[in-house]
């Protein structure tokens, strides 16, 4: 069945803002003080992310289930003539999946708020709050850190593009366990935002959002985040396409 680019947007909001939900539900049940989770670890959270994906691709289907501007723009340099039944490839509908990713994202990051309200009312290393928004260098190399965004982005990217090759059906849950993998093995550098809207629609929510010492929201490495998985995403279109 056809969809509206209206429908695109609500999926990609409902589907992005679930993803971020879960996504910043996780890292703040993790490094939050007083949480029952509090503590649980790195693979903890690799796993919350990737089940929060599952949870996104499903409520998202109708639209393809981008949730993520680079996995557009792979599919865009991919040579997509349709990011899903009847909504052809074009600028207006780029833009539409881009806003979609970006609400989304910045209303699952306000409901994640919400959710750990009085976790975020105690006292807490400003990097600590922020951290449960948006993605932070362990070392601080922008360079570095845009080659670390852009490998764990192309490997996304590319697998997910080569999904389509294979007898496969496993869907969502290959996805996940594709998120889990890059958490797990690239992950460590950078805290593998491997998506622009993840990062930057959390980040903007920090900055407006009312937190108790809340600190910087760090706008000098949020490019990072946003540059390196668009390169990433665009490359792993063009080599999909190349190998294809």
């Amino acid at each position: 069945m056809d969809v509206t680019l209206g429908q695109v947007f609500i999926s990609e909001v409902i589907g992005t803002g679930l993803l971020l939900l879960l996504g910043a539900g996780v890292v703040a049940n993790v490094i939050l003080p007083a949480n029952k989770g509090f503590n649980a670890g790195w693979l903890t959270i690799n796993f919350g992310w990737g089940l929060a994906v599952f949870a996104g691709v499903y409520a998202a289907y109708k639209s393809g289930a981008h949730l993520n501007p680079a996995v557009t723009v792979g599919l865009l340099a991919n040579g997509a003539e349709e990011y899903a039944p009847g909504v052809e490839v074009s600028v207006m509908s780029t833009l539409v999946y881009f806003a979609g990713e970006m609400v989304g994202a910045f209303l699952g990051a306000v409901l994640a708020f919400l959710a750990y309200k009085k976790h975020f009312d105690e006292p807490a290393d400003p990097a600590v709050k922020l951290g449960v928004f948006s993605t932070g260098p362990a070392i601080r190399s922008y360079g570095w850190n845009v080659v670390t965004e852009v490998l764990g982005t192309f490997v996304l990217v590319f697998v997910i593009l080569n999904f389509a090759n294979s007898p496969s059906e496993l869907g969502p849950l290959a996805v996940a366990m594709l998120v889990v993998g890059i958490g797990a093995s690239l992950g460590g550098p950078t805290g593998y935002a491997i998506n622009p809207a993840r990062d930057l629609g959390p980040r903007i929510a920090h900055a407006i959002l009312p937190i108790k010492g809340k600190g910087s929201s760090d706008w000098g490495y949020a490019w990072v985040p946003v540059v390196g998985p668009l390169i990433g995403g665009a490359l792993a279109g063009l080599l999909a396409a190349a190998l294809a």
